[in-house]
């Protein structure tokens, strides 16, 4: 009989890595089905929910100054939640809005994003997007843990050393005149996010009342 010793080495090697790969996968794919399971069933925070009063929070621009939800009462307003530039969701969203902008602004309304992520990374999304989003910063979180948005641990180990371990869950809200929630949208996970026609469908109706 022909030795087939380095055959049956190879076959081996072929297998282990195939079992490696596909524990791999396995791995990713129960995360992510655990990831969304976890936040699935997660309510809009009654606060936020639509026909609720924006509440009163506090933030700071882009320039350091502070500014306050109250501020946005006779205007209507976008306000987007949005966890970081590290986040490829969070860029996508705020890419796909860019597009949308003058639409929003033309109807007479305000883009807002809340985030985390520190002041100098703002301003470079901002001049790179080449749009005049306002960008409102909640650096310590205070906003997210008043509204229930809070979501502990959610930044990605390799992004903790510059942006701490909590961030924000990905929110939308759309705000009338009269600073009352018309459209709130809690995202059922990281990668879920409305539509920026849906968003800017919802200020068109309530601009038309």
């Amino acid at each position: 009989m022909a030795d087939r010793g380095p055959y049956c080495h190879d076959m081996s090697n072929q297998l282990i890595f195939l079992v490696a790969g596909l524990l791999v996968t396995a791995i990713a794919v129960i995360t992510f089905i655990a990831s969304r399971l976890r936040h699935a069933g997660r309510p809009v925070p009654v606060k936020l929910r639509r026909g609720q009063p924006l509440p009163d929070f506090r933030a700071t621009d882009e320039s350091g100054d502070p500014v306050r939800s109250t501020q946005l009462h006779g205007t209507a307003a976008v306000i987007l939640f949005v966890r970081g530039n590290w986040c490829p969701f969070c860029s996508s969203q705020v890419e796909d809005l860019s597009e949308h902008y003058k639409d929003i602004v033309d109807l007479g309304a305000r883009l807002i994003l809340v985030t985390p992520k520190p002041l100098e990374t703002t301003r470079r999304v901002a001049a790179f997007f080449e749009v005049e989003f306002d960008f409102w910063l909640d650096a310590d979180l205070a906003v997210a843990r008043q509204l229930g948005l809070l979501e502990k641990a959610g930044v990605p180990e390799d992004h903790r050393k510059e942006y701490g371990n909590d961030t924000v869950w990905p929110t939308a809200l759309v705000v009338d005149r009269n600073g009352v929630i018309v459209y709130s949208y809690l995202s059922r996970s990281i990668s879920d996010r409305p539509d920026a026609k849906v968003l800017l469908q919802a200020l068109a109706t309530t601009l038309a009342h």
